[in-house]
């Protein structure tokens, strides 16, 4: 309990690689969360028919949550002794991301991510691109990463070597950024196969986006 107290109370103070290091940690794992809630979201939406592949990756990671997750550092780290104040503020700021990101796959990209309006639980939908439910999955999970997922990372960043530290974290978060930017760019570019068309030839149901 003292640690933890210590991480309420104490200015936490990191060279800039190492906390680079930690962002890297907190990309992979709220995107890895987020995967894993649409996961067992969609299951329960197709009435438990169905288990789908989410996301537009090889790798279990969706690259939204992961932008909501920097986002909600920034915006609530320094008032971590009030989770009132990081339930609120991240409900507000990530329902504006998911609105500006769901528009504009839609009317830039051309791609309709996700539609509320054809989903359970879409009380409050804007447009399809944000609901009540989402914003408040979105404002319990935040509460997760300030109080369970950044000291972890702290901690992880005290105990293990410096260089060991920077290297698995570095090399992790760059195998999932290279698999965003493969079907994102480069499978575009160089006519290669994305995951989604991988997956479904294999007999994966995938929701595509």
């Amino acid at each position: 309990m003292k640690k933890y107290k210590d991480y309420l109370n104490k200015d936490h103070k990191f060279d800039k690689k190492t906390m680079l290091g930690i962002f890297c940690l907190i990309i992979v794992i709220s995107g890895m969360f987020g995967w894993a809630y649409e996961v067992v979201f969609y299951y329960f939406n197709s009435g438990m028919k169905e288990i789908y592949w989410r996301g537009g990756n090889f790798l279990p990671w969706i690259n939204i949550y992961a932008m909501g997750a920097i986002l909600i550092y920034f915006l609530t780290y320094k008032k971590r002794k009030n989770p009132l104040f990081v339930f609120i503020v991240s409900i507000i700021s990530t329902g504006i991301l998911e609105y500006i990101g769901g528009a504009f796959m839609e009317h830039i990209m051309h791609i309709k991510c996700w539609d509320y309006t054809n989903e359970i639980l879409s009380f409050g939908n804007i447009n399809g691109y944000v609901c009540l439910r989402s914003v408040l999955v979105f404002g319990f999970s935040a509460l997760l990463l300030i109080y369970i997922i950044v000291p972890f990372c702290f901690y992880l960043a005290k105990r293990i070597p410096r260089k060991t530290f920077l290297i698995l974290s570095y090399t992790i978060c760059g195998i999932f950024l290279f698999d965003e930017l493969y079907n994102l760019i480069f499978a575009n570019l160089l006519n290669l196969s994305r995951a989604s068309e991988a997956y479904k030839s294999i007999g994966f149901k995938y929701l595509y986006f």
